[in-house]
């Protein structure tokens, strides 16, 4: 009969064993094998007695057994943690409080910070998650005082406010953790977790972390939250700590390296995507490895594409060998005959890619709309997307890029019916406020009405540096120079980007403040020579940066 390794099985595991398939094991042996423990006083004998009314799905008689164990041995730290684990996976949540006491009380000091940042994993599966926090924080109540275990202990109980709902109980959990050790890792993990830009502290409790001694997970996990929020040239500064600090580290590597291709840093970015396949090639492999050589290709190809290198573009997509892969592979490869002038011939290659569910159907429409739009075919893209929305009119992302398309085409009416329709079905989506008040400034219509559907993206999205630019936009065709500037360069620092770059040199330029902006136009053609925005607004004001 195959015997459940005991020893390392947690809640989850022993949950699953109560749960589980009958083993058809006879009760009266379990009887007889807890009386058997009783009378050798052998903890062995007791645990085969435990064992077998778990093999019987019989949980009572696996915590009669544990307990028995844990009453014959006081101080065997196994059996009162087989008595809180099958508690907790019996969600006997109040009853667990005792032997966690006692398990915090017997686990060696060294080992203690361990099992209290271990706790939230204990309890997950709970059904009540505020009174699994309650629980727990009572028997933490000690360490939550004592300065060497304050830290793990807060974060513990914050992770498990977090589980029952409660943010601003979790925010302070990290506060306290933070205060008691500011370099433990375990507060700075929480307020990680808790960053949001309505709570600012959080943030702050990070920086104070990573000015220390932090561990590299925690600087690029720091750096993929700024990279959430679009805050890329802070993400940039805070990889680049990284990869000097920790040379070995292969993900900032490739995460600096795809955003250095974004801000056309070709040489800077060519050179992080080579170090990034040489430290994984010399290492363990791994699925997400393999996804990071496979990305870093996809990059390198699209470097070379940018110098017009077309067989060295190819070539670094020969490489990829994953199917899965293949397909962004293949819309790389697409765009490399488009650029050399066989549109029809890259829109075949994508139509050639296999279908094997919707998501691929979807995924290959919005490779080919792409691939028109960049090579300015509105109306075959305009077409597509009206094909794909009449299968799918519940996907909201695909009505807004139609009115992209429709306002390319100077189709404006249409334009904004499509994107009254996406206010309609999903009030919060703010690009399509963002992209309503933003067409209605740029034409210079309905002004105020621009700045409302402006700032109701705002509301939804607060401090996007895009929407911020837009709303500058607004403030400028109103007349509003000096608000416009201050917003423009408040976003521009946030995010530098070309259009906003377009929008701020000519605020400048209006202005009087010339010098200022052509140097805003240079930095701005440094980032893409070829942004629309950006070409058009220097050809209508005849400036050569």
């Amino acid at each position: 009969m195959k015997r459940f390794p005991l020893s390392t099985l947690g809640a989850a595991a022993l949950s699953l064993a109560l749960c589980g398939p009958v083993f058809g094991q006879p009760a009266g042996t379990f009887t007889l094998m807890l009386d058997a423990a009783r009378k050798s006083h052998n903890a062995a004998i007791y645990e085969r007695a435990m064992e077998l009314a778990l093999q019987s799905r019989n949980a009572e008689g696996a915590l009669q057994a544990a307990r028995a164990w844990k009453q014959a041995f006081p101080q065997s730290r196994e059996a009162n943690r087989f008595v809180l684990q099958i508690l907790v996976a019996l969600n006997r949540i109040p009853d667990s409080a005792a032997p966690l006491k006692t398990e915090l009380e017997l686990t060696p000091a060294a080992d203690r910070g361990a099992l209290i940042a271990g706790l939230p994993r204990i309890y997950a599966r709970a059904s009540d998650k505020k009174q699994a926090a309650t629980v727990v924080e009572q028997a933490l109540g000690p360490y939550l005082a004592n300065p060497n275990t304050a830290a793990a202990a807060w974060s513990a109980a914050g992770r498990l406010r977090l589980a029952a709902g409660d943010t601003a109980g979790a925010m302070d959990a990290a506060r306290r953790g933070h205060a008691a050790n500011p370099q433990a890792e375990g507060p700075a993990l929480l307020a990680l977790e808790l960053m949001d830009p309505k709570q600012p502290e959080a943030e702050v409790m990070v920086r104070k972390y990573l000015d220390g001694q932090p561990l590299p997970e925690i600087r690029m996990g720091y750096a993929r939250a700024l990279l959430d929020t679009q805050r890329t040239a802070e993400t940039l500064a805070q990889l680049q700590i990284l990869t000097r600090e920790r040379p070995d580290y292969p993900e900032a590597w490739l995460v600096q390296g795809s955003l250095l291709v974004q801000d056309n840093q070709l040489p800077a970015a060519e050179a992080a995507l080579k170090k990034y396949l040489e430290l994984v090639q010399a290492g363990a492999q791994n699925e997400d490895r393999r996804r990071g050589t496979a990305q870093a290709y996809l990059a390198l190809s699209q470097i070379a594409e940018r110098r017009r290198d077309f067989a060295q573009a190819n070539a670094w997509l020969d490489r990829i060998e994953n199917s899965q892969d293949l397909l962004q592979a293949q819309n790389r490869r697409a765009s490399i005959l488009a650029r050399q002038g066989k549109l029809e011939e890259a829109r075949n290659l994508l139509r050639a890619l296999p279908e094997r569910n919707p998501a691929d159907a979807r995924m290959k429409t919005m490779a080919e709309v792409a691939l028109l739009r960049e090579n300015k075919q509105y109306q075959p893209a305009y077409e597509l997307l009206a094909q794909a929305i009449a299968k799918d009119p519940a996907d909201t992302d695909l009505l807004y890029d139609q009115a992209m398309l429709a306002e390319k085409m100077g189709r404006f009416d249409d334009m904004e019916k499509l994107l009254r329709q996406l206010m309609a079905r999903k009030p919060d989506y703010h690009h399509a406020y963002n992209a309503l008040g933003f067409s209605l400034a740029e034409r210079n219509q309905r002004l105020p009405e621009a700045k409302q559907l402006i700032q109701k993206a705002l509301e939804f999205a607060p401090g996007d540096p895009f929407i911020s630019d837009s709303l500058a936009w607004v403030e400028f065709r109103m007349g509003n120079s000096t608000e416009a500037l201050r917003i423009l360069r408040a976003a521009y620092k946030e995010r530098p980007d070309p259009e906003i770059a377009a929008h701020l040199g000519e605020v400048l330029w209006t202005l009087g403040q010339r010098d200022q902006a052509q140097a805003v136009w240079r930095e701005g053609m440094l980032l893409n020579a070829e942004n629309e925005t950006l070409v058009e607004t220097l050809k209508r004001l005849r400036v050569q940066p």
